[in-house]
């Protein structure tokens, strides 16, 4: 979800300033990445519907890497570092113990170092950080403000690592430069590293001429403990398929993610993409860390599953009504768009997943209803006479009566009035024989939608329950 989220962010400000949106699969560290994952990547995003305008694979762009790489090496801005770990009593630290370069590599005379590599023995190719004169790395951050780090405590990171592989810093950096990036729009995990671009960045201008892009860190996506979120610590959850699979529409999952660690300025939770492209700008993005609410009970944070209802009610019928249609079948229910085009207007305001229709209508396709308490047939305050009373007058007169929406109220509320009963008691036993449920959609448009025949032979099957159990 945080890589979704951040995807989201870049294309909003793509697609609100006229830019190119640039997908681009960092796949260089082959050890984290599979055709699994890669395919769940494109999935989810294909799901969102998102476009993209260029598509590019880092690992195809190894020789472009590897000649930045050499370019930076050639100034002097980078050595070969032969050490096998970062090991040894020369190593030097910063004042908190963290690991800054081996003096005995990055001292290492030139030609020994071209001896020792000519000669076949595996190194890393590591940054020749500037140290030694108190020069403060800085740069403006579109969300967090000015970020300033001293370059004495930025350890000598690897551009190459001893098996030729680029690392991220580098790959990174690289693409960007030739791609002429103007905006790097990540996760706020990520502030640290901007230290070490800058240095590429520099280097890369004085090889390729190439600019620095502005940055811009996002908020973190965190648990309800605090905790970042991890497909590894917790599971499924977090996945953008999960949110696919149970139901959730696309353009709602992206006005989610967008009010975490988004606002905009009149605070308002429903939009809609074109209102979200609009008013999108990184002034807008807090600072501090966005918290999605989920547990073990109830996987989905109750804001996602409350626009996501919002936007079902908010889609016409005809499209609503061709999303339920692949639930119902998958469910096994011998549904037809057109009888489902009748039912969606029923049910629209009664689910809150698209997979919620196959509770909400699954009555609709059945050619008998499933087992149900009888007694739920009688109405309050009344006895199983009662409802016999009802059921027998209802069918009666349902035999006979027009079977629309208006004529099937007159007469049902006249029914009623002639019991001496009030329209509800009196409807309750009808909805439950022709629903198998009290809680059902409105009761005169489902009968019209059944269908005559239908509600005839659930009324006679509710009889004969009621009967059977005298």
């Amino acid at each position: 979800m945080g890589s979704a989220r951040t995807f989201i962010f870049n294309w909003l400000y793509a697609r609100h300033n006229g830019g190119t949106m640039v997908l681009r699969l960092d796949d260089t560290d082959a050890g984290r990445n599979s055709d699994a994952s890669v395919n769940s990547i494109f999935d989810g995003l294909r799901w969102l519907g998102l476009s993209w305008d260029e598509e590019y694979k880092q690992s195809e762009r190894l020789a472009l890497h590897r000649q930045l790489a050499e370019a930076i090496f050639a100034k002097g801005l980078a050595y070969r570092d032969f050490t096998p770990a970062h090991a040894g009593d020369n190593d030097q630290t910063n004042p908190q113990g963290a690991w800054l370069f081996n003096p005995g590599m990055r001292d290492l005379p030139r030609p020994e170092s071209d001896r020792r590599a000519a000669a076949g023995e595996p190194f890393a190719l590591r940054f020749r950080v500037p140290r030694g004169h108190n020069r403060l790395l800085r740069f403006v951050d579109s969300v967090y403000g000015e970020q300033t780090k001293l370059a004495d405590e930025v350890e000598d990171f690897a551009l190459l690592r001893s098996d030729g592989m680029p690392t991220y810093h580098l790959a990174s950096c690289a693409d960007d430069a030739d791609l002429r990036i103007s905006h790097i729009i990540r996760g706020q995990d990520h502030l640290s590293n901007t230290y070490k671009h800058l240095l590429i960045f520099e280097a890369a201008a004085q090889a390729t001429g190439a600019q620095t892009p502005q940055f811009a860190h996002l908020p973190l996506l965190v648990a309800p403990d605090g905790a970042k979120l991890s497909k590894r610590r917790h599971g499924p959850v977090v996945s953008v398929t999960t949110y696919r699979d149970a139901g959730f529409l696309p353009e709602a999952f992206v006005n989610f993610l967008c009010l975490l660690g988004w606002s905009p300025k009149n605070d308002r939770d429903f939009l809609t993409l074109a209102e979200l492209t609009s008013a999108f700008t990184l002034e807008g993005v807090n600072r501090a860390n966005a918290v999605i609410n989920f547990s073990d009970q109830d996987p989905f944070d109750p804001k996602a599953v409350w626009l996501n209802a919002e936007h079902i009610r908010a889609l016409p019928v005809a499209q609503l009504s061709a999303l339920l249609l692949p639930f119902l079948r998958q469910a096994g229910l011998d549904a037809t768009p057109e009888k489902l085009l009748e039912v969606t207007p029923l049910i629209r305001e009664r689910i809150q997943f698209l997979g919620d229709v196959n509770s909400a209508a699954d009555f609709f396709f059945l050619a008998a209803l499933p087992p149900y308490d009888y007694l739920e047939l009688i109405p309050p305050k009344g006895d199983r006479e009662l409802a016999c009373r009802i059921l027998t007058g209802a069918r009666e007169l349902l035999a006979t009566t027009s079977f629309d929406h208006a004529s099937l109220e007159s007469v049902l509320r006249a029914a009623a009035g002639r019991l001496g009963l009030k329209a509800g008691p009196v409807f309750q036993p009808i909805r439950v024989a022709v629903c198998g449920r009290r809680n059902a959609p409105p009761l005169f448009e489902t009968m019209a939608v059944l269908g005559r025949e239908v509600c005839l032979q659930r009324i006679d099957a509710a009889v004969s329950g009621l009967v059977c159990q005298l």
